[in-house]
C-alpha cells in the first residue's frame, strides 16, 4: 500500500476520528457484525477483533463447538474490515469523511475458509494481513485462534474496493 507522499497527512484529530469511524462501522453500523459480537481490539498495524463464545453461536450441541458459518461470517468481516483501514492508510491526506465514503462499494467477491481445529474455547482473536490492495480489488489473509492461542481457522479473501 503505497501513499501519496507529497500531500500532508490527516491531522491527530482527523485520525482519531477516524479511527472512531472505523471502529463504529466494525462494531455497530454492520449490523451482522454487532450479532456476531466482534469487538475492534486493533486497528494498525493490523486488524484485530475479538469475539466471545456464546450459546447461540454453537454449531455441535453435543460439543460446543463453534458455528462454522460463525467462523465464516467473522473471518469476512475481518477481511472487509482490514480492507476498510488499508484504504484509510492508503489514502493519508483524505479526511474521515472521505476515507468512510470510500467504503461504500466493498463487497466480498471471494471467500475461502481453512478450519483447522473444533471451534472451542472461551473466546476467539482475528487476526487480518492485506496482501494486496490494488485500485479495484484488495486481498486479505486471516487468522482465528482461540482463548488458548490454537490456530482454529485460516481464510483468505478478495474484495471490490471500488
Amino acid at each position: 500500500m503505497t501513499a501519496d507522499s507529497t500531500l500532508p497527512r490527516r491531522s491527530a484529530d482527523q485520525q482519531a476520528r477516524l479511527d472512531a469511524d472505523l471502529t463504529d462501522l466494525i462494531e455497530r453500523r454492520i449490523t451482522f457484525n454487532q450479532v456476531l459480537g466482534l469487538k475492534v481490539q486493533q486497528l494498525l498495524p493490523q486488524l484485530v477483533l475479538r469475539f466471545d463464545m456464546r450459546p447461540d453461536l454453537v454449531g455441535h450441541a453435543h460439543y460446543g463447538r463453534l458455528h462454522g458459518g460463525v467462523i465464516s461470517a467473522a473471518l469476512d468481516g475481518l477481511g472487509g474490515g482490514a480492507v476498510m483501514v488499508g484504504l484509510g492508510e492508503r489514502h493519508p491526506h483524505e479526511t474521515a469523511d472521505q476515507v468512510m465514503h470510500r467504503f461504500l462499494r466493498i463487497g466480498t467477491i471471494d471467500l475461502r475458509v481453512d478450519f483447522l481445529r473444533p471451534g472451542l474455547g472461551q473466546y476467539f482473536i482475528a487476526s487480518a494481513e492485506v496482501t494486496r490492495l490494488g485500485g479495484r480489488v484488495g486481498s486479505t489473509q486471516m487468522r482465528l485462534h482461540n482463548d488458548a492461542g490454537e490456530l482454529i481457522a485460516t481464510a483468505a479473501a478478495a474484495y471490490i474496493v471500488s
